[in-house]
């Protein structure tokens, strides 16, 4: 990993260098692991670990360059180191909107979110947008967003996640697994966040249970389960 270390003035030898690293760190048997937990992909796989990943993030430090260069790789891991070393001072629209359309499994979705999206000058405003949106993985995207502004934004008044509930009420009528995990989620984060909005998520779990749907009554149930062991 030391040909990391120092990144040259050459951005075509740099991504040569990183992903014959990301080659000599994959592992087939981590692919298979992969696939087990629903980590498929029309990119190709390495089955590199995520802690090799952010060692060799923390050893490039920021390099937006590089990071664009790493996304149009089609490599899974590729596109998770992309969103670890890249600048969300840099990243527009354009780039998000782009990026959010090759997301096709929870992990790159959660990891781009989680590491770079949030951070974005945009972040709320693509919360919302994207948990309207049809395609699967970007409606994730939305809710997941919401979910890691509410764990990490420390800031944020909680005027602005009372503004996501709505959201997260039609959310709740998506069937699909990985909506609906997202969006119990990002409940469970927010009605974490004070006692205020820990009554408001509340009484939105009880509106969503009367949707009636298994996956409703999964959403509420999680939600109500935490929060109220939370409360005591």
């Amino acid at each position: 990993m030391k040909s990391v270390i120092g990144v040259s003035q050459n951005i075509g030898e740099d991504l040569k260098n990183v992903l014959r690293i990301l080659e000599r760190y994959g592992s087939e048997r981590n692919v298979e692991e992969m696939k087990r937990f629903g980590i498929v992909s029309k990119a190709k796989i390495l089955g590199v670990p995520k802690p090799v990943l952010r060692k060799i993030a923390k050893k490039i430090s920021v390099n937006h360059e590089l990071a664009l260069k790493l996304w149009e790789t089609n490599i899974h891991e590729a596109r998770i180191l992309a969103s670890l070393i890249a600048d969300p001072k840099k990243v527009d629209e354009n780039l998000m909107e782009k990026w959010v359309r090759d997301f096709d499994n929870w992990d790159i979705c959660d990891q781009r979110v989680f590491n770079l999206f949030w951070r974005t000058s945009l972040a709320y405003r693509k919360a919302v947008e994207w948990s309207l949106r049809s395609e699967e993985f970007v409606r994730r995207a939305g809710f997941v967003l919401m979910a890691k502004l509410a764990m990490s934004d420390k800031r944020a008044n909680d005027s602005v996640f009372k503004n996501f509930l709505p959201y997260l009420l039609e959310g709740a009528r998506d069937n699909r697994k990985y909506v609906v995990k997202a969006v119990s989620w990002a409940l469970r984060r927010i009605g974490r966040r004070s006692p205020r909005l820990r009554e408001k998520v509340l009484k939105l779990a009880e509106e969503i249970e009367r949707i009636g749907t298994g996956n409703a009554r999964y959403i509420a149930r999680e939600t109500i389960r935490e929060l109220t062991k939370q409360k005591k």
